[in-house]
C-alpha cells in the first residue's frame, strides 16, 4: 500500500512539473517577485466574494485554459485551439503565457473541459466571473448561456440547465474588447500606449468560479452603518423567496454574539449595534455577520459577511470652511494615488499576497488613504483595506474621451463645452456600470468617497450624474470631478496641480465644498533593471538618485502640511508605482525597489494628522 502511495505521490509530482513546464511567461518584460513564482496549477486560489461567503460548496476555475483569436465575426466555437492561457491573466499580459494583442476586429475565445466537484453537483450551479473585459459570451456544453458588458464589474450565470449528466461539462467564452476604439468604460487602457495610457487588457482577468446554491438563495447582502444612531440598516436580496420566509442576522465581535435581528427577504430592517467601536485607519475594527434564510423554522441557506461601524462627513470649522470628517472628526486623509497595474500581470496581481502588498506597504510608509484610480479592484483588495485600516476614494473607469474643454483651474470658464455630448448607447454603458460597481462595493467600509469623474474625461452631465450617485449612496461622498471639469455640484472641489502643492481659495470656495488636492507631487526616479523599458521614461518631475528625490519629496510634504490650517482637507501623491513609462512611483514597477524609505516616510507624513480644527 505504502509503495502504491509513493508511486502515485511521483506520478503526481512528474504531472504537475510537465505542467507547469509546458507554460511561461510570455515576451521579456520585468517581473515581479510573485510574477516569477506564479502558481500555475491554481492562480489565485482564495474564496473571492470575502462580503458573501458560502465556503464549503465551490469550485475555482483559475488555471490553464486553451484560446484562439478569431476575426470578430466567427461567431461558432472554435474547432482549433492556438494554446494555452492561463486565467485569470489578460492575453496581453507575461502572465498569461501568450502576450499577444487582440483589438475590435478580433475575438478572443476560451475554453475548458472541467468536471465537477463534488461541492457543485447538486441544486442550483451558478457561474461566476470577477471581471471580464469587455463583452463576454458564455457557452456552456456548446449552447450560449448569456452575453455580460462591462469590464470591470462581476456577473453571475445560472447555468444549471445546460449541464450534462454526469461531471464532464465544456466551458467555452466569447470576448471582443475594442479598447479605446469604443465608447466604453476602459480606465488607461489605450490600442497604442504611451504616457499616462497603457496595455490594453482583454479578456477574463478576475477569478472564475463555480458555485452549487438552493432554488431560494441569499443573492447578496446591503449592510450600512448609522454610527450616530448605533445602528446597522441590512437588507439580503433573495432569490425565489416564499411569503413568510425569515431572514435571521447575527453580529457577532469575535465568538461574542452582539445582537440577533429577523426581518423579511428583500426589505430593509434596522440591527443595533450598541457601543460599536469606529472603524478608522487606527483602529479598523470589523464585525461578522451570519445570515440565515429560514423556510418554517428551517435553514434553507445562509451565509457570511462582515461590516464596520464607520461615517464620514463634512462639516464647517470655525472660519466657515467645509472639513472632511470620519466619526465626527476631522483626519486629514493623504494617500497615493493608485493605478492598480502589474508588469507580468497588468490588470491583475500575480497573486493575492501580491494584492495585499501595495495595501500593506502604502501603510507602513504613513498613507491613510488610496485613491484607486481609474480602474476597480477584486473584491479580495478592498477587504484587505477594510482589515489593514485604509480609507478608499474609488474612481469610476473612464472611457468615451475627448469632444469637451478640461479646464483645470476652477473658476475659469473657456469657450468650449465641459460636459462632453455622449451617444445614448455610450451614456448608458456608463450608468449601468457605474451602478453595477457602486452596488458590488457598497459594503466595503474602507471605501469613503466615489469619484465620477476625472480631469474631464468623458464628462457629461455632471450635475445630473453627480446628484444620481449621491442618491444611489447617501452614507458616502461624491468628488463630482477630480482635477475637473469644476462645477457647483458634489461635496468635493478637488484640483490637480504638478508637482507643488496646492489648493482651491478657500474663501472663495470653502464655503460649500471640502478642498482636496487630488493629484500632485509625481516625482519621477527610473531604477535600473526594474523600469518598463530602459530609456524614453518620465515623471512629472525627475532626478537623478534617491537623496535628490527624497529631499524635494520633503519640501513637498513641508509645503503641504502648511495648507491644512488653511483648509485644505486631503490630498493625493502621484503615485504609488511605477506604471509601464512612468517612473513616478514611490516603489518600482515590479515592487522589488523603494525609492525612499518606509520608515523615513512614515515619521515625514505623521504631523499631517496631527492639526485639529475648531468647530
Amino acid at each position: 500500500m505504502m509503495k502504491k502511495t509513493l508511486l502515485f505521490a511521483s506520478l503526481l509530482m512528474t504531472v504537475q512539473m510537465n505542467f507547469a513546464q509546458e507554460w511561461k511567461p510570455a515576451g521579456s518584460r520585468i517581473l515581479t517577485s510573485w510574477g516569477e513564482q506564479v502558481n500555475v496549477q491554481k492562480p489565485h486560489p482564495e474564496y473571492p466574494r470575502p462580503q458573501l461567503v458560502r465556503s464549503n460548496n465551490w469550485q475555482n476555475l483559475n488555471g490553464l485554459w486553451k484560446y484562439a483569436i478569431t476575426a470578430v465575426d466567427a461567431k461558432e466555437i472554435p474547432t482549433q485551439w492556438e494554446g494555452d492561457i492561463l486565467v485569470p491573466f489578460a492575453v496581453e499580459s507575461a502572465l498569461s503565457g501568450v502576450g499577444k494583442e487582440v483589438g475590435k476586429d478580433k475575438a478572443l475565445w476560451y475554453n475548458n473541459s472541467i468536471s465537477l466537484d463534488k461541492a457543485v453537483q447538486k441544486n442550483k450551479v451558478l457561474l461566476h466571473f470577477g471581471a471580464v473585459d469587455w463583452q463576454c459570451d458564455v457557452f456552456v456544453n456548446k449552447q450560449l448561456v448569456g452575453r455580460h458588458e462591462g469590464g470591470f464589474d462581476p456577473f453571475t450565470m445560472d447555468i444549471s440547465a445546460f449541464l450534462k449528466k454526469g461531471t464532464k461539462q465544456d466551458i467555452a467564452i466569447r470576448v471582443w474588447d475594442p479598447t479605446d476604439d469604443g465608447p466604453q468604460p476602459r480606465g488607461k487602457q489605450v490600442n497604442h500606449p504611451n504616457g499616462i495610457w497603457y496595455t490594453p487588457v482583454t479578456g477574463i482577468w478576475q477569478t472564475v468560479w463555480l458555485e452549487s446554491v438552493p432554488q431560494s438563495h441569499i443573492v447578496s447582502t446591503k449592510q450600512t452603518p448609522q454610527l450616530d444612531e448605533g445602528n446597522l440598516t441590512f437588507e439580503a436580496f433573495v432569490a425565489v423567496s416564499q411569503p413568510g420566509d425569515q431572514i435571521k442576522v447575527k453580529a457577532l465581535d469575535g465568538n461574542r454574539v452582539m445582537q440577533e435581528q429577523s426581518g423579511e427577504p428583500n426589505h430593509t430592517f434596522t440591527i443595533a449595534i450598541p457601543n460599536a467601536e469606529p472603524w478608522s485607519p487606527s483602529n479598523p475594527k470589523l464585525y461578522d455577520l451570519e445570515v440565515q434564510l429560514l423556510r418554517k423554522g428551517k435553514v434553507i441557506d445562509q451565509v457570511k459577511s462582515y461590516f464596520a461601524m464607520r461615517k464620514i462627513s463634512m462639516q464647517k470649522d470655525k472660519d466657515g470652511i467645509q472639513r472632511l470628517l470620519l466619526n465626527n472628526q476631522f483626519t486629514f486623509q493623504y494617500g497615493p494615488l493608485d493605478q492598480g497595474w502589474w508588469p507580468d500581470g497588468l490588470h491583475t496581481a500575480p497573486s493575492d499576497e501580491a494584492l495585499k502588498f501595495d495595501v500593506v506597504k502604502t501603510k507602513e510608509m504613513g498613507f491613510n488613504m488610496i485613491r484607486k484610480h481609474i480602474k476597480v479592484e477584486p473584491a479580495r483588495w478592498y477587504r484587505h483595506c477594510d482589515s489593514i485600516g485604509m480609507l478608499v476614494w474609488q474612481d469610476m473607469p473612464s472611457g468615451d474621451l475627448g469632444g469637451n474643454n478640461w479646464d483645470m483651474q476652477p473658476g475659469k470658464i473657456s469657450g468650449g463645452d465641459r460636459d462632453k455630448t455622449r451617444s445614448a448607447i455610450s451614456e448608458q454603458y456608463y450608468r449601468k456600470e457605474w451602478k453595477a460597481i457602486m452596488e458590488v462595493l457598497h459594503n466595503f467600509p474602507s471605501i469613503v468617497i466615489w469619484v465620477p469623474f476625472n480631469e474631464a474625461w468623458g464628462q457629461f452631465k455632471t450635475k445630473e450624474i453627480t446628484e444620481w450617485t449621491i442618491a444611489n449612496d447617501p452614507s458616502r461622498l461624491v468628488n463630482s470631478a477630480s482635477g475637473g471639469n469644476f462645477m457647483e455640484t458634489g461635496h468635493m472641489l478637488d484640483i490637480h496641480n504638478y508637482p507643488d502643492a496646492a489648493m482651491p481659495d478657500p474663501s472663495l470656495f470653502g464655503a460649500n465644498q471640502v478642498l482636496a488636492l487630488g493629484e500632485f507631487g509625481g516625482l519621477g526616479l527610473p531604477i535600473e533593471g526594474h523600469s518598463w523599458q530602459q530609456k524614453d521614461n518620465w515623471g512629472y518631475q525627475s532626478f537623478k538618485n534617491k537623496t535628490e528625490l527624497l529631499d524635494r519629496y520633503k519640501r513637498l510634504i513641508h509645503d503641504l502640511n502648511r495648507l491644512i490650517p488653511m483648509g485644505l482637507s486631503a490630498a493625493v501623491y502621484t503615485q504609488t508605482t511605477d506604471v509601464e513609462v512612468e517612473t513616478n512611483g514611490l516603489m518600482t514597477y515590479d515592487r522589488k525597489v523603494m525609492k525612499m524609505p518606509e520608515s523615513e516616510l512614515k515619521a515625514i507624513h505623521k504631523p499631517l494628522y496631527d492639526f485639529l480644527i475648531k468647530r
